[in-house]
């Protein structure tokens, strides 16, 4: 099975991917994604009756979109692909996700992605 993952709106997107068939659970992540992503990829997990030990590569969206967002929702997947060995690949546009599924099937691995957040990030100074 393969985890697809797009967190570039406060709407979190998580599809499974096996056998030719998208099964995509959206979750109103808002400002909780920083502390429950980990917690709600489980559940799917879990409710569908798999482990972390059953997903064979993971696919992000590399954005652009919400700068946070796509910094926590990558980070967490990176972090995935690291610890359970397996590959990684992000991709941008409207098809991103038959993108990563091509690139997982011919063997490809990112190993890493980062994220594209369309613009110039601006980081403020603070103000004290």
């Amino acid at each position: 099975m393969i985890l697809l993952l797009d967190t570039s709106t406060p709407n979190c997107e998580l599809t499974f991917y096996s056998n030719g068939n998208y099964d995509k659970v959206l979750w109103n992540a808002d400002r909780s994604l920083a502390r429950d992503l980990n917690k709600f990829i489980d559940d799917n997990l879990s409710s569908r009756k798999m482990t972390f030990k059953d997903i064979k590569g993971l696919g992000v969206f590399e954005g652009p979109g919400s700068f946070t967002g796509l910094r926590i929702g990558i980070t967490v997947f990176n972090s995935l692909a690291n610890a359970l060995d397996v590959p990684i690949i992000g991709a941008k546009g409207e098809h991103w996700k038959k993108t990563v599924i091509s690139r997982l099937d011919a063997g490809e691995n990112s190993f890493m992605i980062l994220p594209f957040y369309g613009s110039e990030v601006k980081i403020t100074l603070p103000k004290k």
